[in-house]
């Protein structure tokens, strides 16, 4: 296949549409079921070099979910504890430990349910049964995948009434090495960012605390690869061999760190004992326990707990979740990394990522203010490592 006609661009009224190669070849994916449009292949095609590259720096199964080009997480394939599990609405799932890839998309999926739904999937491996019946249950647009095995092709096909979108990817493809976007008439042309992200990056280590275990490079390898397929400005928090909160797109990077920072809180919260025994009628759907849950941990637009609205979701009234019993709660969470992908230019972002647990960043370095943003991590014991390498994806 040498072009895709797509039904449309970015919006319907942007007409006519389609993806080619720039030199005539062949392109290097497969459109195994349904139709997918502009957005999704945007998503498809940048969500897998993110997966790809998790799965050759770290040798894991890797998963991404992604939403309007950039993650909402990423994970690699580790065992879920079980009250992830719960929190992930996979403690159902027959054969989730014998899947790593499965494990990786649970995680991903799980982390921000919120910006999720209707997500795409990546992943690194060929898509087997398990992972297949995940995804399956969960709201999604589509999913790419260097390969799929019979079983979970089949599951894959019956989703959305047989529209689920499954592209397939070759894994052996290479992409040149000069890469050109339009933007009002105007050509732009760049080399593509192979920058590698590895344990050697993280030789600067620039606090008084220079314990660096492998469990941190790890995830702050997943941090940096995340944020190297994120919409700039950006920061991520990961722990446990997953990208816990993305903040992506901010203007600000404070306003990366405090987004980013309540998207991993919420992600703690939900492992709550309070949050996992929510008493949720049996008809609730899961999208809907989400947006619940949500406002039960943030008390945003509804208060879930109040009379009038408990009832609609519960079969009796939860209590409320104090801001001092969720603080008690955070103050448990620690050994938690992040990624800049620009440098800090105050110390308030290291402020705001202790109270999420943060106790291992790498940042490029270079501000004027280093020695103000080193010194609050000396404060804090945090181990800092500058890599020297800004990673803006726009």
């Amino acid at each position: 296949m040498k072009e895709f006609e797509l039904k449309y661009g970015c919006n319907p009224n942007q007409k006519p549409a389609k993806i080619y190669m720039q030199d005539g070849s062949e392109l290097p994916v497969k459109i195994l079921n349904g139709r997918p449009g502009y957005i999704n292949f945007l998503d498809a095609l940048n969500s897998y070099q993110l997966v790809k590259e998790l799965k050759a720096a770290l040798n894991m199964p890797a998963a991404a979910s992604f939403k309007h080009v950039s993650p909402t997480s990423a994970a690699v394939g580790t065992i879920l504890p079980e009250k992830l599990k719960k929190a992930c609405f996979v403690d159902d799932i027959e054969g989730l430990d014998d899947s790593l890839l499965a494990c990786a998309y649970a995680r991903a999926r799980g982390t921000d349910r919120l910006c999720s739904f209707g997500d795409w999937v990546a992943l690194s491996d060929i898509c087997d049964k398990t992972t297949a019946e995940i995804i399956k249950r969960e709201v999604s647009d589509g999913v790419i995948a260097p390969g799929y095995d019979d079983e979970a092709l089949a599951i894959l096909k019956t989703k959305r009434g047989g529209n689920y979108n499954v592209v397939e990817i070759d894994p052996s493809y290479v992409p040149d090495p000069q890469e050109c976007k339009q933007v009002y008439g105007v050509t732009f042309e760049q080399g593509r960012n192979n920058f590698e992200i590895n344990r050697q990056l993280f030789e600067n280590i620039v606090t008084e605390n220079k314990e660096l275990p492998e469990e941190a490079v790890r995830d702050l390898i997943i941090a940096l690869i995340t944020l190297k397929y994120t919409q700039s400005n950006s920061v991520a928090y990961a722990v446990d061999g997953q990208a816990i909160g993305v903040g992506a797109g901010q203007q600000s990077r404070i306003h990366c760190t405090r987004l980013a920072g309540s998207k991993a809180d919420t992600w703690f919260l939900r492992q709550a004992d309070q949050v996992l025994n929510l008493p949720f009628k049996a008809e609730v759907s899961r999208p809907e326990r989400d947006n619940v849950i949500d406002g039960y941990i943030n008390q945003n637009e509804e208060d879930v707990c109040a009379d009038g609205n408990w009832q609609k979701y519960f079969t009796e009234q939860p209590k409320p979740f104090t801001a001092e019993e969720k603080a008690a709660y955070l103050a448990t969470c620690s050994d938690v990394a992040l990624g800049s992908d620009a440098f800090f230019p105050f110390s308030d972002n290291v402020e705001r990522a202790k109270r999420s647990g943060v106790k291992y960043i790498a940042e490029p370095g270079g501000s004027i203010r280093d020695d103000a943003v080193i010194e609050t991590c000396n404060k804090y014991g945090i181990v800092m490592c500058f890599t020297g390498m800004r990673l803006f994806h726009h």
